[in-house]
């Protein structure tokens, strides 16, 4: 059973920068897929963010790109989620995903089989 754990969030100012971790443990290795996704109050659960844990694939919403970065550390089977130029819309709660298969839609929550229980990223004015 895989489990995932978030860290890193918090409360920053508009400008400021984040970079949130996400430690996986009891995955087996293989083609497996780790995207970040949030939601925010009142709206639905988006898509952020994936990466391979094999290759240098990686996506970004047009939202978040040029000011996120997606990366991993394979040896601490850990996947971060650098975040600058933050902005109040990126106000959310931050959660991380892992696909047991190298999914067909990434970008889409269903793709995923295992959740981390999500940290608040609160970016204020």
């Amino acid at each position: 059973q895989v489990q995932l754990v978030e860290s890193g969030g918090g409360l920053v100012q508009a400008g400021g920068s984040l970079r949130l971790s996400c430690a996986a443990s009891g995955r087996t290795s293989g083609s497996h897929c780790l995207g970040w996704f949030r939601q925010a109050p009142g709206k639905e659960r988006e898509f952020v963010a994936y990466i391979l844990w094999s290759g240098d694939s990686t996506y970004y919403a047009d939202s978040v790109k040029g000011r996120f970065t997606i990366s991993r550390d394979n040896a601490k089977n850990t996947v971060y989620l650098q975040m600058n130029s933050l902005k109040p819309e990126d106000t959310a709660v931050y959660y991380c995903a892992e696909s047991k298969v190298l999914p067909n839609f990434p970008t889409t929550r269903y793709a995923y089989d295992y959740w981390g229980q999500g940290t608040q990223v609160t970016v204020s004015s």
